[in-house]
């Protein structure tokens, strides 16, 4: 599984840690870790201290590769921020599409109303028209 992690070199020399802050959901969907998670790494003992990196990681929590995050990150930039997609415009627009849902909502429960008071009538003019049948052959 994919994550984004720093990595942290300790003072006295030792093996290379990777502080995970996110891992990949889906394609496009990344979750952010809460809590800190830090795993050793020697694959890392060739990045600088603190940088960020991608990295793959096997079920137990084992380095199956390791590439500098330099180039994604500045693609996620040039990807949605330089297009004007950022926090506030998400939350915006998630806001009109409640505000959307909201709308259809009403009117759907509308129609429901309208469709309860036609079947009414429609069993109202029903009766009348079989009274109105039964008056006839009295007559």
């Amino acid at each position: 599984m994919l994550h984004l992690a720093q990595v942290q070199k300790q003072e006295h020399p030792g093996e290379p840690q990777l502080r995970l802050l996110a891992r990949q959901d889906f394609e496009t969907a990344w979750v952010v870790i809460a809590e800190t998670r830090v795993i050793p790494s020697p694959e890392a003992g060739a990045c600088n201290d603190g940088a960020l990196v991608l990295v793959d990681l096997s079920p137990t929590q084992q380095v199956l590769s390791i590439q500098d995050a330099t180039k994604w990150v500045v693609g996620l930039v040039s990807d949605y921020l330089t297009s004007g997609i950022t926090p506030a415009f998400l939350a915006e627009e998630k806001e009109r599409i409640e505000q959307g849902l909201q709308s259809v909502t009403l009117e759907k429960q509308e129609l429901a109303r309208k469709t309860l008071e036609l079947e009414a009538r429609r069993e109202e003019i029903q009766r009348l028209l079989e009274q109105r049948d039964k008056d006839d052959k009295e007559k």
